[in-house]
């Protein structure tokens, strides 16, 4: 990185300003969720406005506002390329939206669901309390296999098959 000397031609001063910034600034617009591709696009399109704006030419002997500037620029392009990304794709109407919040399920379903968990409440009923507690505390409470561990006295490992052979039984139990 050779800093820009005072004899550089403006455009000179800017084609160096890109070699040394392109990375760093193509991270970015990466940061505001763009591809890398999109990012270089991005980089360009903030360098064009960069140019164009008639300050940029008294920055050429400021090379930390210049790139805080070219920053400011290329995060501002990106996330309006982000916005116009997001407004292209096709939406749904909002009569559609509010036809799938009223659908609610049918008499059938709702009497399959039921004696789905009427059978799987019987099938956890018949493991052990060990195994029992621990497809409570994990499966339901969602708690960790450590804190499961913790909570009931045992090892991690020991959670972790008590886990899986319960699992395996309640599979037996409600395919059976």
């Amino acid at each position: 990185m050779h800093a820009p000397s005072t004899h550089l031609p403006f455009l000179g001063w800017v084609s160096e300003l890109a070699r040394t910034h392109t990375r760093d600034l193509t991270r970015v617009a990466q940061r505001e969720g763009l591809s890398a591709e999109d990012a270089l696009d991005a980089l360009q399109e903030a360098f064009h406005t960069f140019l164009m704006l008639p300050r940029a030419r008294t920055l050429s002997g400021e090379r930390e506002d210049a790139h805080a500037l070219l920053s400011v620029l290329v995060r501002n392009t990106a996330r309006n390329m982000r916005r116009r990304h997001h407004r292209a794709v096709p939406h749904e109407s909002a009569e559609a939206l509010e036809a799938l919040g009223t659908q609610e399920p049918g008499v059938d379903e709702l009497l399959t669901l039921a004696e789905d968990h009427v059978k799987l409440h019987g099938c956890v009923s018949r493991l052990n309390e060990v195994q029992r507690h621990v497809v409570t505390l994990r499966m339901l409470e969602e708690l960790s296999g450590a804190e499961v561990a913790q909570a009931l006295s045992l090892t991690p490992g020991n959670v972790a098959v008590l886990l899986h052979r319960a699992k395996a039984e309640l599979q037996r139990c409600v395919m059976g």
